[in-house]
């Protein structure tokens, strides 16, 4: 099937498809570039693929399209030459660590925590109801495709850390007085990252057992919250 023309109902679709309400309403994402409609490939979410290149061909519906429509359509300022409809991320039963994020808001940071997660053995990442959406094209881009590869779920997180297996420890960030996160690298954690401005709300932290630190100058006063989760991820990892 090939397409040329903006007006077609499919573009129009396609172009709701780039506003948040109309992502959730019909629970499909866009994603662009090969690299990634190929991880989402091997996941089995890809519904149909548009392309400029009349010389690709997939295992799903695919329509071709013309280097204006593709424009049209894509979030780069460069153009991307592959478009993919996606359904969204199921969620999964939850194996391994978890990060636990509270307000997050900025779509970069939450494209580098699961690029870190990822890297980590990270097993599932929790967003809270009030943080960035996971389907945002920056969230998309900046994770290089690693969201197909992790157990990603949005829920109301007080609930969740209220009814967490008990077998996890609970840990959100301090500091004046955390300690040192290396002690729980045997253990199955649960490590909450806050707000870039306002940190973890204090119902929260509340819930969490346990507070720890990340060893830096006393000429910083702080890190930003990819940087902070990437790094506390690390040394669980690693001890």
């Amino acid at each position: 099937m090939e397409i040329t023309s903006l007006d077609n109902a499919k573009i129009k679709y396609l172009e709701k498809l780039k506003q948040k309400k109309y992502r959730d309403s019909e629970k499909l994402f866009l994603i662009e570039d090969e690299h990634l409609v190929n991880e989402a490939l091997k996941l089995g979410v890809v519904k149909e693929i548009y392309t400029t290149n009349k010389e690709l061909s997939f295992d799903v519906p695919t329509i071709y399209i013309t280097d204006k429509i593709i424009h049209k359509l894509s979030e780069q300022d460069s153009g991307a030459k592959l478009i993919a409809v996606c359904k969204e991320l199921e969620k999964r039963d939850i194996k391994g660590n978890i990060l636990v994020l509270d307000r997050l808001q900025d779509p970069g940071n939450l494209g580098t925590i699961i690029r870190s997660a990822v890297a980590f053995n990270f097993d599932t990442i929790v967003l809270s109801n009030d943080s960035v959406d996971l389907y945002n094209p920056k969230v998309i881009r900046s994770s290089e495709g690693m969201l197909f590869h992790l157990n990603i779920m949005r829920t109301d997180i007080v609930e969740f850390l209220k009814n967490l297996d008990k077998k996890y420890i609970k840990i959100t960030t301090s500091v004046q007085d955390g300690e040192d996160i290396g002690e729980y690298k045997d253990s199955l954690v649960a490590i909450v990252i806050g707000n870039e401005g306002r940190g973890v709300s204090p119902e929260v932290s509340a819930l969490c057992d346990k507070k720890v630190h990340i060893r830096m100058s006393n000429k910083c006063e702080s890190l930003n919250a990819s940087i902070s989760a990437s790094i506390l991820m690390y040394e669980v990892y690693h001890g």
